[in-house]
């Protein structure tokens, strides 16, 4: 059996990009850049003021002593006259600098009188301005090729003026459940029977991913029709098969990829849960076959195929970093796999990140699937003691706090 690492360098480098497309700029919303994008304009474009307040020159300035007040500056109206010396002029956020300014007093500092503006305190030299330029000069790399576009990244194009952008192709992902004892949502519920959950579980972690998701129909346990439906999911640009990988009579997925013509490159990984992954290559074409058990298919997805989904979206970094996590109770490992538990993560009072394993940790057990935050790792000895520091997948962001955690 491979390990976890041997597999994901077996497998990852095969999940190459399908290609480069250019979409608008709302579409490109989790997208990864296939293209620098180089600034074509200024950020800001012209010298402005960060504040409501009283544009002047900082050599004018002297404690006692007002100054005339002499025109407006405003977002969007006229450009404003040059500055006179000995002159401040009414100034509003996002306005243009008056020629001849160089500093911005907040109106809160400031207090008008026949006699002119007086300022107290007195500000530094270039105070409360925004200078052309000074968050990105034109020509310079705004993006970089291998970035993935989210809120900001898309703020920042459209301030560029660009209506839209090129970025790496999402893959069509064929997801093919197979086993005589599956039945579709709503179909009557026959004993010996279950729900086919793998497809939605796993089109989920798809789409979460950024790849599109295709669905096809169940796979009975028949090698012809197993070969007709996945040489139909070999049409997509990546295969995810759910089951009929193991040793049973009945688990005919490798013999049917086979007559299928994919090459099979590895089969078994020293995991739990999970150990019967499958993965080959039709061509360009990657095919991992996921265990059957509802567990099982979602964590290999999370360990092997969504890094390799994230490669090939063209992520230049496309693992998930481990963090270490202490346990709040004993927990026993059986040695010679390693092992993936379900766990809440929470921040302790200390400041550091505690877990605790969720009660139920069968393969098919999916509501231990649900409201957990990573797969603790555990491997090397059989007992770890309350207070172990062991290292974790993180699955989503932490939950919220009570309380806010700011000072």
């Amino acid at each position: 059996m491979k390990s976890i690492g041997d597999a994901l360098r077996a497998i990852v480098p095969c999940f190459a990009p399908v290609g480069v497309t250019r979409r608008p700029l709302l579409e490109a919303l989790g997208s990864v850049l296939a293209e620098d994008i180089i600034a074509s304009a200024d950020l800001p474009g012209f010298d402005n003021s960060a504040m409501d307040g009283y544009a002047l020159r900082h050599a004018d300035l002297v404690a006692g002593r007002p100054l005339a007040l002499h025109g407006e500056s405003r977002a969007g109206g006229p450009p404003p006259e040059a500055l006179p010396s000995r002159c401040a002029m009414r100034i509003f956020t996002g306005a243009p600098l008056p020629a001849g300014a160089d500093t911005v007093v907040i109106q809160e500092n400031a207090r008008t009188s026949d006699a002119g503006v007086l300022f107290d305190p007195l500000p530094s030299a270039g105070a409360n301005v925004r200078r052309r330029a000074s968050d990105l000069a034109s020509g310079a790399i705004a993006l970089a090729r291998g970035q993935c576009v989210g809120p900001g990244e898309l703020g920042l194009l459209a301030a560029q003026d660009r209506h839209s952008v090129c970025v790496y192709q999402r893959p069509r992902v064929a997801i093919l459940s197979t086993g005589d004892e599956l039945r579709d949502i709503g179909e009557a519920r026959t004993p010996g029977t279950v729900v086919n959950s793998n497809a939605y579980t796993l089109a989920a972690q798809v789409r979460l991913v950024g790849a599109e998701p295709w669905v096809l129909p169940i796979a009975s346990d028949r090698l012809d029709d197993l070969k007709a439906k996945l040489d139909q999911a070999l049409r997509a640009d990546v295969v995810l098969s759910a089951g009929g990988v193991s040793v049973g009579e009945y688990d005919l997925v490798g013999e049917a990829l086979r007559a299928c013509g994919v090459e099979l490159r590895l089969w078994k990984v020293a995991i739990r849960p999970g150990k019967p992954l499958l993965f080959g290559m039709r061509g360009a074409v990657p095919v991992v076959g996921l265990p059957g058990n509802p567990v099982s298919a979602m964590v290999t997805f999370e360990i092997f195929v969504k890094p390799a989904l994230r490669h090939m979206l063209g992520h230049p970094a496309p693992y998930t970093s481990l963090v270490d996590v202490e346990l709040t109770h004993d927990h026993e490992h059986t040695t010679g796999r390693t092992e993936l538990a379900r766990a809440q993560v929470w921040r302790g009072a200390q400041g550091g990140l505690q877990a605790r394993l969720h009660p139920l940790q069968g393969s098919g057990s999916l509501p231990s699937m649900c409201g957990i935050d990573a797969l603790l790792v555990f491997d090397g000895r059989s007992a770890f003691e309350r207070g172990s520091v062991v290292p974790a997948l993180m699955l989503r962001a932490l939950v919220s706090q009570a309380e806010p955690q700011f000072a």
